[in-house]
């Protein structure tokens, strides 16, 4: 379902009976916001280092996917949550298990982790380069917030992936 690159706007509104969502992260919150999506009704293939932590989300009807690249080839809309900066460059910048190596062209890419602006921007201008959207996503209210549905949010992007991470957040 990826789109060509448009830096204005994203082409078609996220829903759930068309857009396959991916997540990388399954930590406290991770998991937790993913169990949101997944109950909002989207197709959600993940990644785990450690798959344990996804059980739940697997016994919910998520797909599990062995690295952050096959979850970037499988999703049109892909979320990060991970535990520090050095994890986001992993999952998300590596050349061969990062998922902005198999990113699609048009995909949007919301990091969801707290991080450095420089990385930030390091991300942003990766996915530029692969003709996608990215989101900076930071998010406060701790696991809780996360459960509930009830999470801050301070995201930064272009137009259309803001768009999308808007909805989709």
């Amino acid at each position: 379902m990826a789109h060509k690159y448009n830096q204005g706007s994203y082409p078609n509104p996220i829903h759930p009976s068309r857009t396959r969502v991916g997540w990388i992260g399954t930590g406290v919150m991770g998991a937790a916001m993913a169990g949101r999506i997944l109950s909002a009704g989207y197709s959600l293939t993940i990644y785990a280092r450690t798959p344990s932590k996804a059980s739940s989300l697997l016994s919910s009807g998520a797909s599990l996917a062995s690295s952050p690249a096959s979850v970037a080839s499988l999703s049109d809309v892909i979320f990060s949550m991970v535990g520090h900066p050095h994890d986001v460059r992993s999952v998300l910048l590596d050349p061969v298990p990062g998922a902005i190596s198999s990113l699609s062209p048009g995909s949007v890419l919301i990091d969801c982790t707290s991080s450095h602006p420089a990385l930030a921007r390091e991300v942003a201008e990766a996915s530029k380069g692969k003709n996608c959207f990215s989101v900076d996503a930071p998010v406060s209210g701790g696991d809780v917030g996360a459960r509930d549905g009830t999470l801050a949010i301070m995201a930064g992007g272009e137009g259309g992936g803001y768009s999308v991470a808007g909805t989709a957040l």
